[in-house]
């Protein structure tokens, strides 16, 4: 079985940040297919029946849960093609996939839309996830699953700050998702890198825990042991953006979590190494099309999940 490192699987949870996370329930008759588009991020929970994935999903990763004993183990047969009530299924959306009820079925499906930290998800993560016996690897994160979605009509109103807490609720099922599919041995050998590349990983790792340094590309290529020019070269072609672009990425990311916890501006532009706050208002900006303030309350008036 391989072992994910716990400070290795902290940093990439940490990394996820919705934007948006939009529960609804879909009920299936058998023979009922519900369509997953490409280009879209999907978590799904199977509250009660089954399904089956179209193509089949037998690419994955089973793992058997011993609910008496407590006891998991990482099945080496192919993964089943059908999902049950208690399974969860995470896309990313790289391409289309349809789920198909095998009897009367009860859906939990989130549309997530993720913060511009997508890109280093999207990295180091397959595309699907399907954790099997989610229920049981991860009991409370089951239960506030098979919570969400509004009934139809809803029976309770809409009230003030439920589009954050939903997101939050999105949030912290799909962190469990993702825990259960790395920490029970699911995680392919040297999981996670994001360059796959252990200089450059280096590199992302150091922006990541102290984003608000001042990063020079020669700050940066000394730290993965490269001359300036070799090291611009392969970040680029391994992360897909300036060394420059990935740190005002993160940044930004950080911003908004440190936004959304009720910090000001001046403190948040402090502390992420702006020189002032109209420079770190421009920068955010520039990546969300609004200002630091705008989109915090912004977060008030989203779309309920």
């Amino acid at each position: 079985m391989v072992t994910v490192d716990s400070a290795a699987l902290g940093q990439v949870l940490d990394s996820v940040d919705l934007r948006v996370g939009i529960a609804r329930r879909v009920a299936l008759a058998a023979g009922g297919v519900l369509p997953l588009p490409s280009g879209a991020a999907t978590l799904v929970y199977i509250a009660d029946g089954s399904v089956s994935g179209h193509p089949p999903l037998t690419t994955g990763c089973r793992l058997d849960v011993d609910r008496t004993a407590q006891i998991v183990a990482v099945d080496d047969r192919p993964l089943s093609a059908n999902l049950v009530r208690g399974d969860a299924f995470l896309t990313l959306g790289r391409a289309p996939i349809a789920l198909e009820a095998g009897a009367a079925t009860d859906l939990v499906v989130v549309d997530l839309e993720f913060s511009d930290s997508a890109s280093m998800l999207a990295a180091v993560l397959p595309d699907p996830i399907t954790v099997m016996s989610f229920d049981a690897l991860e009991p409370a994160a089951a239960a506030l699953a098979g919570s969400m979605g509004p009934t139809d009509p809803p029976s309770y109103p809409v009230r003030q700050g439920d589009p954050v807490i939903c997101r939050m609720m999105a949030q912290t099922v799909l962190l469990s998702v993702i825990r259960a599919w790395a920490a029970n041995g699911c995680a392919p050998a040297g999981w996670p890198s994001v360059s796959k590349d252990p200089f450059l990983d280096r590199v992302v790792d150091a922006i990541h825990e102290q984003p608000g340094r001042e990063w020079t590309v020669e700050r940066l290529a000394s730290v993965g042991a490269m001359s300036r020019s070799v090291f611009a070269e392969r970040f680029r072609s391994a992360i897909g953006r300036s060394p420059a672009d990935y740190v005002t990425e993160v940044r930004i990311d950080a911003a908004k979590r440190m936004l959304s916890a009720g910090r000001s501006v001046s403190e948040t532009s402090r502390e992420l190494g702006y020189a002032s706050d109209e420079g770190f208002s421009r920068a955010f900006r520039r990546r969300t099309g609004m200002t630091p303030s705008a989109w915090r309350a912004s977060e008030l008036t989203a779309v309920p999940a």
